[in-house]
């Protein structure tokens, strides 16, 4: 079987950090793809999908401290759904791409020689070594 999401798109906002209980780093931020066709009228019409993104270890790291909005990104990691309870008692569902491979694909905002060396090689995670059941949202 296969879980795997291929994303390429922009970010909406900073990512957000966060750590476990054991010190392991973690972020979060929303990537933005768009799909563009026309419509039976000929006119161009534009639909844009949001994902909402979980790095861990080391990979958070890099995303905390190079990742802003607008930024292009190539994302790959596995899909995943999870439940929970809120404050009212309603269960919630959400549903997230648990990034395992991330590569920055333009300078925007940056200086391009810091995010050359950077760009080199794609930033691999831990590859799920962190337990997500273990992961306070």
């Amino acid at each position: 079987m296969v879980n795997k999401a291929i994303l390429i798109g922009r970010l909406g906002k900073d990512p957000e950090v966060r750590y476990t209980p054991d010190g392991t780093m973690i972020t979060n931020f929303n990537l933005a793809t768009d799909e563009q066709w026309k419509d039976k009228n000929g006119e161009k019409v534009q639909k844009t999908e949001w994902h909402r993104i979980v790095t861990f270890g080391k990979l958070a790291e890099i995303c905390g401290n190079y990742l802003v909005k607008g930024k292009l990104i190539f994302v790959e990691g596995r899909i995943q759904t999870r439940s929970w309870e809120d404050k009212d008692g309603v269960k919630r569902f959400t549903t997230e791409i648990i990034a395992a491979n991330m590569q920055m694909l333009d300078s925007k905002g940056q200086n391009k020689t810091e995010e050359s060396s950077l760009e080199a090689a794609p930033v691999n995670s831990n590859n799920g070594s962190t337990p997500v059941d273990d992961v306070p949202f």
